[in-house]
């Protein structure tokens, strides 16, 4: 596809260089007739992808898989199947390969929950947690390990500059019946020593909410997190140290052990204007390039003991979005992404995805991507929907993990807006999770979350190709 002129303005710098895209799908109400023309032009990115004959993933020439772990299939180091919902996942150098700490979306009656180890659970209640898997460099699993449990639905989350995991659960459970804690916190993960998560602690001074995933900023240490939650629709939050704050590992955590650990720091709410107009919705951004000048404010009650966070605003004083999801700290800010848009959730314009940038040392928010409404999505055509996770592209643009409707695919988009097919889930609908690259760049690690599998990824990397077939 072919972006329309508006949309060529940097999204990532760094290693993954300028980008910015239109998305296909209905963009006649967004963008005009022509953008829509426009955005109808393939782009090749590594080529067409080849059926798989497993009836799994479907690949570009030349790219192949491995099946790291499989929900049910392989076994921990203690000899409970690999728990199910295998969702969002951060990779990081490890001895012999890399390290991954997979979360576990588990908050139901999914068949195979999180073990319940000694020293390791926070709530024997709750089912949901991390595992930690260790891999060769050839993406091949030497270890497969529970590192956090008895946390609830476990959803997507972020990666230190410290080389630790932020796991983010997606929920505001109290305590009560089944649960011994209230949930909706994040946890921190050590990929490297299991030990530091032994007797789990909520880092409750990032708030209680149904948390997505965070991005850490690498010089002030502030955390940007993305609320998934409707009726009203979610917010997106700041949390800024204490003063004299040292950032490493284990600080958080002794942070949130201290006696006014629960409210350490400052957390707060983001509010849009453009000029002197509160912007009420995300959506309200219908065009790349459209900013908005960001101003906090500070969350009264962060543990919600009465309230939950995002009912403690009225409308006119925060700025609300559908489905905040996936984060990546990128290119001197934090980018995310807005799944996706509709009038009958409360939402001013409806869309199929969003990803914005914002600029801290600015104080603005960007809008860098918007996907236009999928209007057939069970055809598998160029058309994506529902952007979820997101990864920055060693090799230059993003990939974003697709939890729409119809056909699933892990998405490219390159340094030039041009959005490609990179895998497509040949099993059944489920979404992708988790995209994220080795630290050498050879391996992309992604997860087909039901029935539960972790891929490595491997193939003749390189700068996707612009061309048109």
């Amino acid at each position: 596809m072919t972006s329309s002129p508006l949309s060529r303005r940097s999204l990532l710098g760094g290693a993954a260089g300028g980008l910015g895209i239109v998305v296909a799908g209905n963009l006649d109400a967004i963008a005009g007739p022509a953008a829509a023309r426009a955005a109808c032009r393939p782009a090749v990115g590594y080529g067409d992808l080849m059926p798989d004959p497993a009836g799994l993933l479907a690949l570009p020439p030349g790219f192949s898989y491995t099946v790291v772990a499989q929900a049910g299939a392989t076994l921990l180091e203690s000899g409970q199947p690999t728990p199910s919902d295998a969702d969002g996942t951060g990779c990081f150098r490890g001895p012999r390969g890399s390290v991954l700490v997979n979360n576990h979306e588990i908050g139901g009656d999914e068949p195979y929950p999180v073990p319940a180890l000694p020293g390791l659970t926070y709530d024997p209640g709750a089912r949901g947690g991390t595992t930690t898997i260790e891999v060769d460099r050839h993406g091949r699993r030497l270890r497969e390990y529970v590192s956090v449990a008895g946390t609830h639905n476990n959803c997507a989350g972020g990666i230190t500059p410290w080389g630790t995991w932020l796991t983010c659960e997606e929920t505001e459970q109290r305590a009560g019946g089944q649960y011994q804690k209230d949930h909706g916190y994040v946890f921190e993960v050590d990929p490297h020593d299991r030990a530091a998560n032994t007797d789990p602690v909520p880092l409750a001074f990032l708030g209680r909410y149904s948390h997505e995933a965070v991005a850490v900023d690498p010089y002030t240490h502030s955390i940007y997190l993305t609320e998934d939650a409707s009726g009203p629709n979610g917010l997106y939050f700041r949390w800024t140290p204490p003063p004299g704050f040292r950032a490493g590992k284990g600080a958080l955590r002794a942070l949130a052990e201290r006696p006014d650990g629960g409210t350490a720091g400052t957390l707060e709410a983001m509010r849009c204007r453009r000029g002197d107009t509160h912007v009420a919705d995300l959506s309200e951004a219908t065009t790349p390039g459209t900013r908005y000048r960001v101003e906090w404010v500070e969350v009264p009650d962060r543990d919600a003991r009465s309230v939950s966070v995002r009912k403690q605003f009225a409308d006119g004083e925060v700025t609300r979005s559908r489905k905040l999801e996936g984060a990546w700290w990128c290119d001197g800010g934090a980018y995310f992404v807005a799944s996706f848009a509709r009038h009958t959730d409360g939402s001013v314009n409806e869309h199929d995805g969003q990803v914005w940038f914002y600029d801290p040392r600015r104080q603005t928010v960007t809008l860098k991507t918007i996907f236009g409404v999928n209007t057939d999505p069970e055809a598998d055509h160029g058309n994506y929907d529902g952007p979820d996770n997101i990864t920055v592209s060693p090799y230059g643009g993003v990939i974003l993990a697709e939890d729409g409707e119809g056909v699933s695919h892990l998405v490219g988009v390159t340094e030039q807006g041009k959005p490609y097919a990179l895998a497509r889930n040949e099993l059944n609908d489920s979404e992708f999770t988790g995209p994220t690259f080795s630290p050498d760049g050879k391996i992309l690690f992604a997860n087909i979350q039901t029935p539960g599998y972790v891929f490595a990824i491997t193939g003749p990397w390189g700068r996707p190709t612009n061309a048109h077939r």
